[in-house]
């Protein structure tokens, strides 16, 4: 089933979105792995992954009715 031409830029920022939550992921994995755990880091990786994945979702509907 082709993409619309309309649909494009809601795919591209799902896509891009998706790529977020996928290195939030690896960056929460990375936290969790490190030697001194009760080290205060700069970014809270699940909230990050999560406002990612809610974009996604958001994206993913538009680009369908689209």
């Amino acid at each position: 089933m082709p993409v619309g031409e309309a649909a494009m830029p809601w795919l591209i920022a799902g896509t891009v979105a998706f790529a977020v939550a996928v290195l939030a992921g690896l960056g929460e994995r990375r936290r969790k792995r490190r030697v001194d755990l009760d080290r205060v880091g700069w970014v809270d990786w699940p909230t990050v992954q999560m406002a990612a994945l809610i974009a996604v979702a958001i994206f993913g509907i538009i680009a369908w009715h689209v």
